[in-house]
Parts: structure tokens; C-alpha cells; sequence
């Protein structure tokens, strides 16, 4: 499967009825990164389905991921079309082939749920954030202990880009779609 670019992501969440839009900063050498999925309702109105924050810098760490949410009634897909979304633009806008981020440990059964949501798009597990002092500049940036996980953005993308595709296909063709 060919990568899709964020142009084409766009157009498909168009002709799904989604609107993609992303707001970039470039403060200090860094990019900043808000990603958003929405639904227009009226004219007036629109219904933020899900987004993700993130920032990047050129060098190996690359792409920072944040935040990331999904509203639990948005259309099936949405999350998809974000990560591949996300992983689009810093592939065609930074310097950055590599992502991270930190999977919070807040509580250990939805610490597990998080590691494995991460793992589907392709995230590997690198260490445990702790309380060691060498954990303390990673606990200011991402406000939590947990486990640090890093992918290939060209990964998550192919990865996300098929579930998407897969997504879409299905809910032209009538039936339901994939967990």
C-alpha cells in the first residue's frame, strides 16, 4: 500500500463527512502540533470527535506525542484517521521519521489498555519512567510516570492508514466495523 498523504487523508475525511484541521506553530525552532477531527452539525455548530497535541524538533527523538483523545461516540475510524493524520504531516512537514511518547500509568489495568492500544499502531516499548532522577526531565515534559514507547512514523502511518482504508470500505459496503 502507498502511504497516503495528508492531502489525501483530508480529502477522505471530507467525503466521509469529517473535517480534518490542524493548527501548527513553529515557536523556538519547534513545530507544535494540534490535530483535530470534527463533524460540521449546522452551520454554527461543529462536534470535535477526537485530537491529539504534539510537537517536533529535528534530531533522532523527533515527533512528541501528547495528548491524545477520541470522543467514545465518534464514527468509527476517527482515532485511525488521526494517528495516520499525524504521522502524514510530520513525514511531509519535519524532519522527524521517528515518534514517541508515554503510555501514563495512572492505573495498572488501563496502563495495560494503553500499552496495548500503542502496540496495534506500532509503538515499541523502550523503559519504565519512574522515579529515578534521570526520570525527571521525561515526568515534567509528559506529567506522569509510565512506560516510554517509540515507533517509525512511516509505520504508524502504513499501519493507521490501513485501518482507516479498512474502516471506510466497510461502512460504504454496509457492514460494521473493525474493534
Amino acid at each position: 500500500m502507498v502511504q497516503p498523504s495528508l492531502i489525501k487523508l483530508e480529502q477522505q475525511a471530507c467525503d466521509a463527512g469529517l473535517l480534518l484541521r490542524l493548527k501548527v506553530g513553529r515557536p523556538l525552532n519547534l513545530w507544535s502540533l494540534k490535530l483535530v477531527v470534527a463533524q460540521a452539525l449546522k452551520a454554527e455548530r461543529i462536534q470535535i470527535w477526537g485530537e491529539i497535541k504534539a510537537w517536533a524538533y529535528g534530531g533522532v527523538k523527533g515527533l512528541q506525542l501528547d495528548t491524545m483523545r477520541v470522543h467514545p461516540e465518534a464514527p468509527a475510524g476517527v482515532g485511525d484517521l488521526i494517528w495516520a493524520s499525524t504521522m502524514a504531516w510530520a513525514l511531509e512537514s519535519t524532519p522527524c521519521k521517528q515518534a514517541r511518547l508515554l503510555a501514563i500509568c495512572d492505573e495498572r489495568r488501563q496502563h495495560h489498555r494503553l500499552i496495548r492500544y500503542f502496540r496495534q499502531r506500532g509503538f515499541l516499548a523502550i523503559r519504565e519512567v519512574g522515579a529515578a532522577p534521570m526520570d525527571f526531565p521525561l515526568r515534567l515534559v509528559w506529567g506522569g510516570a509510565g512506560t516510554l514507547m517509540v515507533a517509525k512514523c512511516s509505520e504508524v502511518l502504513d499501519r493507521s492508514g490501513r485501518r482507516w482504508q479498512t474502516c471506510q470500505e466497510l461502512i460504504r459496503s454496509g457492514q460494521s466495523s473493525p474493534a
